[in-house]
């Protein structure tokens, strides 16, 4: 074999050792995306889950779950596509507060749950004593949240909790749930197979995240199980601990309606504000039900729909509203039609000005935001702080600074 003929060989051979190298580069490449020809993308997707799984196996048995229970808690889990979706379009809150509080907390729905009160009498009695939590507080999250249970979700809870936590926005949020969903596993208290509940792993009568369910969880019906799904007792109990965790102070209120004169601060309006209940009374804001023995209580005036709307004082046991729930229309209909167990009327209606339609909202958001305001996203949402942009433009061009954005405020700017 003559050297050129040897320099050649050995050249092909560097290029076949070049090309196999670079073979086995792209092929893990293209893997890594899901595009390569030897390991389709479902293989990768299901390989990329089962190592999900196994490290959250291995925490559980860590925290002492034993290795049978882990298994049985994760066997069969799998990715929701269906909640993935929602998780990415996530409603958004676009009814005003008029609108949702009248769909949520009809008549009818007032008179099945003081229906529910009386049956359930001796379990409300222990939630208050126990917890200082009136009975109207938990009934009315009852209802917006199930409809006494009626409607609690049909997304497989395990599915949910691992779809989150492996494939989601906030796994540090989820991750957690799910380790706690293998704990309710091991107490007896949650079937993985068959447990369903909402697509954001909420489960049972009073939707709770497994974590709190964990901390919280009472055995109402004396089972030796917390089964928040079917037993109203332990639902109702676990609430009510809950709701206590959360902040409620016992014997006092959280909201009272009131109305008002025309020529209020209405800059001073709005919910973090420094003002006691009395300093309100003594600018003309009068309680409907005629109650100021707590006067002394920090309180906020709220006007959901603006000065010519319904008009609420909030008291600090409020705050636990914004802890369920952070939606300021959500929180403020819960927390009225509480109230509404105890006694307290429909609220005034008033008339309020005509507000803004989502084309209008976000044109109004893209002018907050050049004049420097942090609205987040431009997505037509009254949300908390498009209205504290809202009521600083109203009162820097002269408008009522009630925080409700119209037409003549829009032109103003």
């Amino acid at each position: 074999m003559n050297l050129t003929l040897a320099l050649l060989i050995a050249y092909s051979i560097l290029l076949i050792a070049i090309g196999l190298w670079i073979a086995l580069v792209l092929k893990s490449a293209f893997a890594l995306v899901g595009i390569d020809a030897y390991l389709s993308l479902a293989a990768f997707y299901q390989r990329k889950r089962d190592f999900f799984l196994e490290g959250v196996k291995a925490e559980a048995i860590a925290a002492g779950t034993p290795a049978e229970i882990a298994d049985k808690a994760l066997a069969g889990a799998a990715i929701d596509q269906k909640v993935l979706s929602r998780d990415r379009s996530q409603g958004v809150f676009r009814q005003t507060f008029l609108e949702f509080s009248s769909r949520t907390g009809s008549q009818a729905r007032l008179d099945t749950g003081l229906q529910k009160i009386r049956e359930y009498s001796e379990v409300f009695a222990r939630a208050e004593q126990e917890y200082g939590v009136p009975a109207g507080v938990i009934a009315a999250f009852w209802a917006k949240e199930t409809d006494f249970g009626a409607v609690q979700g049909d997304f497989n809870t395990r599915n949910a909790l691992v779809t989150l936590a492996h494939d989601c926005r906030r796994p540090e949020l989820f991750r957690p749930q799910l380790l706690a969903l293998i704990k309710m596993v091991e107490h007896g208290d949650l079937d993985p197979a068959t447990n369903t509940g909402a697509w954001a792993g909420e489960i049972g009568q009073v939707q709770m995240l497994p974590q709190d369910i964990i901390a919280f969880g009472v055995d109402g019906d004396g089972d030796n199980h917390v089964n928040v799904k079917q037993s109203s007792p332990d639902a109702l109990l676990t609430a009510a601990r809950f709701i206590q965790h959360l902040g409620f102070k016992r014997g006092e209120p959280w909201i009272q309606e009131v109305s008002i004169p025309e020529n209020l601060p209405f800059e001073k309006s709005g919910l973090g504000g420094t003002m006691t209940a009395g300093e309100w009374f003594a600018l003309g804001v009068q309680p409907r039900d005629g109650e100021t023995a707590f006067s002394a209580l920090p309180a906020s005036l709220i006007l959901p729909q603006g000065r010519k709307g319904p008009a609420f004082i909030t008291y600090p046991n409020f705050n636990i509203y914004l802890e369920w729930n952070q939606s300021f229309i959500y929180t403020t209909s819960a927390a009225y039609f509480a109230t509404r167990f105890g006694g307290a009327p429909a609220y005034q209606k008033g008339n309020p000005e005509p507000g803004l339609d989502t084309d209008q909202m976000m044109a109004l958001q893209t002018k907050l935001q050049g004049l420097g305001h942090d609205v987040g996203k431009i997505d037509g949402i009254l949300g908390a702080g498009t209205r504290v942009a809202v009521q600083k433009e109203q009162q820097r061009v002269g408008l009522p600074a009630d925080g409700w954005p119209t037409p003549a405020l829009l032109a103003a700017l």
